[in-house]
């Protein structure tokens, strides 16, 4: 069973959606699948929980693969009201369920599952899923691809939190995600789960870019991360183009790998419309 974790809200449901049709193309192992979510519409209109019916959804697609792969939505309110509610980052560039990834300590406190694979709603795999999850963190608090531009204007060893491998025991021994937490309730921070699990971190174990490829998708690349980039010419200019934003993956970055997917978005899109958006 391959454990993931996605974190989002109604409007980001697309985008965990082909992220898990990418999975389920390439892979027909069992998998073990949860969306943490929560209704913050106090904070932004746009702010609200995925629903069961779009849970329903993912749940149908993904046994229609494998009949032992299930999707489950936790509700992670009662956490963000304790840590992030009236911290120093409810107010940030990212949003609230950016933070989401550092509750699952508590979240998955019963020990049974004591490694999950963390990705964020922009991805999309390449290749089978196994090729990350199968990586070896016992010894590691969790395993992390270092972050493009971070390694140049933050920190050479600065990571990338968009695909993670948690080691959930060693996390919780070293209260990896407790301190992260604390932080970023008692701290500003420009990226904040991210700056705090660099901070807190005790042993991690570095993968290379094929697991988290942040610019063009190469041969060996096993998943493409459409997150924040840069691009210098012909002119200097910050792009985020996701990749549920489908003309602009085409036309701007020329990617046509999912094309595939795509097709098929498309036909859930016209039966599914008013669940998927």
């Amino acid at each position: 069973m391959i454990n993931i974790v996605y974190s989002g809200n109604k409007v980001i449901f697309k985008g965990v959606l082909l992220s898990v049709m990418s999975i389920i193309k390439h892979s027909t192992a069992p998998l073990n699948i949860y969306v943490l979510s929560m209704d913050v519409t106090e904070t932004h209109h746009k702010y609200l929980s995925v629903t069961n019916e779009q849970i329903k959804l993912l749940n149908d697609i993904v046994k229609s693969v494998n009949k032992d792969s299930h999707v489950t939505l936790i509700d992670v309110k009662e956490h963000y009201k304790e840590y992030m509610e009236k911290g120093k980052n409810r107010n940030t560039e990212y949003t609230p369920y950016c933070c989401n990834r550092l509750y699952l300590d508590l979240i998955f406190k019963d020990n049974k599952i004591k490694k999950i694979l963390y990705l964020d709603s922009d991805t999309m795999l390449c290749k089978d899923i196994s090729l990350l999850y199968d990586i070896d963190v016992e010894e590691y608090e969790f395993a992390a691809c270092l972050d493009y531009m971070g390694r140049f204007w933050i920190a050479r060893d600065y990571f990338n939190s968009g695909v993670i491998v948690f080691n959930l025991d060693m996390c919780k021994q070293t209260k990896l995600l407790e301190k992260a937490r604390h932080l970023v309730k008692t701290k500003w921070l420009k990226m904040p789960d991210q700056s705090a699990l660099y901070r807190n971190k005790t042993k991690i174990k570095y993968i290379g870019f094929e697991y988290n490829e942040q610019r063009d998708i190469k041969p060996n690349t096993i998943i493409k991360h459409f997150c924040k980039g840069i691009k210098y010419l012909p002119y200097f200019r910050i792009y985020n183009i996701k990749q549920w934003d489908i003309k602009k993956v085409h036309k701007s970055l020329k990617i046509h790998d999912f094309d595939d997917i795509y097709e098929d978005y498309y036909k859930l899109l016209k039966k599914y419309e008013d669940i998927i958006l």
